[in-house]
């Protein structure tokens, strides 16, 4: 069950993202079909180079670059969607997660329960009280309240961790309840690989499942620790069983590092890997249960708890005044009665309730650590090269432009230090606004000269830039081998210049380059060939809009750079 390195290049394009995709599909291996082989692919792409004859612009030194803070890199809190809206004259707003704040059955529990809790006529001294619920991860309404100045009236996170994580951040916390819906977070299996597994190795267990891993039995794949839940949970398990005496030890670490230099980039959220076993691309992966009782696709798969229980404790803040936190207690005392939690129980909550959590000896602070850890070392020991390729056509012009560089320029503070970054611009020519160097202090004042600079005009030879922007991946990868080579194209849609994607679909096959697009301001006709180009090396399209473009970049930067 070895899996190839090819293989794991492809997994780690594709589990590297959950954000708002062009397209529902994920992947479409019908594009490789025509692929050249890899030493073909690099023969023809340097024909092409030569073809397009690049232009190479001076770098211009930002000596007024400005330090970007996290709140720069964060878009207005109303981007994440109010899934229940409140009218009384006392309404509490809830930052609540996806797993029971969705639309629709069974993951829109805790709309329902607020949906009855607002029809039933409670009063607070007079007052009607009412909630209203906005969807939000856990990671992402701990990162808003710390850095945004985001202030719901009651936080319910996925697990306990992130209530710690806020209190050692310095946010008062006070918890009303333990639990409001039972959940667990757990490792899911492919039958087949489940089988292999514990005849081998036992039990299912983090050690037992990293050792497997380590030893090229099964491609584990779990998501982003800053904004999952399940990630964040999982990441402490593995610290945990690398050293139980103390999960951030320089053992630990080394070993996470050695661990993480054949695994697959974390994806940003469950819902990617849920789509991606549907697919059968991976065998072996997090998953909360509920999510997993109800994905009938994953039937074949075998789950089991692990980590901290996912009970969501509910938290109210210093902010909220005697009359909303007596509102508050009442709604917490409403979704435990016997309907509401038969109510969850029906959706694939509170399965599981002999499951004891895993005691990893970890305070707030030591949470807030691990992520430090797994930011600095989630490569493992390869580092990232990256080119950027930039639409300045005609069309970028006004809101489109402003924002591509004004997220650029907010979130490159993701980028770490050790990557390796370019920076290539279009219209219907191709300039090489800023060649690739390792991404120190003075690339950085560079590289936000270089964006600052781009100017628009001019039609859109996308494909070109493409394939300048992989020539300088292949010649930069001479001087730094074995690295995660990625190239991310902005732009606002459809190629009219230069080579037309069918021509460059066999080279971009052939290398196995994963291209991130990310559109700005899209029409439904513009997203299909960004979705194209994405899905030749099965990596995924984003669809943001130009306020929440400075969200998707800081998550994706976080997962991979």
């Amino acid at each position: 069950m070895k899996k190839s390195k090819f293989l794991k290049g492809v997994l780690s394009a594709v589990l590297a993202l959950s954000l708002t995709a062009c397209s529902n599909n994920v992947t479409n291996n019908t594009t490789l079909n025509n692929a050249l082989s890899y030493d073909d692919a690099v023969t023809e792409l340097g024909t092409f180079y030569r073809k397009i004859n690049p232009s190479t612009v001076p770098a211009r030194l930002d000596v007024d670059m400005a330090e970007a803070s996290v709140a720069d890199s964060l878009a207005d809190i109303d981007t994440f969607d109010m899934m229940l809206t409140g009218n009384g004259s006392l309404n509490l707003e809830i930052a609540a997660p996806s797993e029971f704040s969705g639309k629709s059955y069974p993951d829109e529990w805790l709309v329902a329960v607020g949906q009855k809790f607002n029809k039933a006529g409670y009063t607070v001294n007079g007052k009607s009280v009412s909630v209203s619920i906005r969807k939000i991860s856990s990671g992402e309404t701990l990162t808003y309240i710390t850095e945004g100045g985001y202030q719901p009236d009651l936080y319910i996170p996925s697990n306990e961790m992130w209530g710690e994580m806020l209190v050692a951040n310095g946010i008062k916390a006070n918890k009303l309840t333990d639990r409001i819906a039972g959940n667990t977070a757990g490792i899911l299996m492919s039958k087949e690989v489940y089988d292999s597994y514990t005849e081998k190795y036992g039990e299912v267990t983090m050690d037992g499942v990293l050792k497997a891993a380590i030893a090229g039995d099964m491609v584990f794949a779990y998501t982003n620790p800053y904004t999952s839940a399940t990630g964040m949970n999982i990441l402490c398990s593995m610290l945990h069983a690398f050293d139980n005496e103390n999960p951030l030890s320089d053992n630990a670490v080394d070993q996470l590092v050695q661990y993480q230099n054949n695994a697959p980039t974390a994806a940003y959220t469950t819902s990617i890997l849920k789509e991606s076993a549907s697919k059968g691309i991976i065998d072996a992966m997090v998953m909360e249960e509920q999510t997993y009782i109800n994905t009938p696709e994953l039937k074949n798969y075998v789950y089991t708890p692990a980590g901290v229980r996912h009970d969501h404790p509910v938290y109210a803040f210093p902010w909220t005044d005697e009359d909303e936190l007596e509102a508050a207690k009442m709604f917490v005392d409403f979704c435990l009665t016997s309907d509401s939690q038969s109510m969850a129980t029906e959706r694939g909550f509170n399965l599981h309730e002999d499951y004891v959590s895993e005691d990893y000896g970890m305070t707030g602070s030591d949470f807030l650590s691990a992520q430090k850890v797994w930011k600095t070392n989630k490569n493992g020991t390869r580092p990232t090269i990256a080119v950027f390729v930039t639409d300045i056509s005609g069309s970028m012009n006004g809101t489109r432009i402003k924002s591509l560089k004004n997220s650029l320029l907010s979130t490159m503070q993701y980028i770490d230090s050790s990557s390796y970054i370019g920076l290539v611009s279009y219209s219907d020519k191709v300039y090489i606004n800023l060649p690739i160097a390792q991404f120190d202090n003075k690339q950085r004042a560079y590289f936000s000269g270089a964006v600052k600079d781009l100017d628009v005009g001019g039609q859109t030879a996308t494909y070109d830039a493409v394939l300048v922007g992989m020539q300088m991946l292949m010649e930069k990868s001479k001087e730094v081998p074995d690295a995660n080579m990625m190239l991310f194209v902005l732009s606002d849609g459809a190629q009219n210049a230069g080579f037309e994607l069918k021509r460059i679909t066999p080279i971009v096959g052939g290398l196995g380059i994963s291209v991130y697009t990310i559109g700005y301001e899209m029409t439904d006709s513009d997203k299909e060939d960004l979705k194209a180009l994405s899905e030749i090396n099965e990596a995924v399209c984003i669809d943001a809009d130009t306020e929440d473009i400075v969200n998707e970049l800081r998550n994706l930067f976080n997962v991979n750079m």
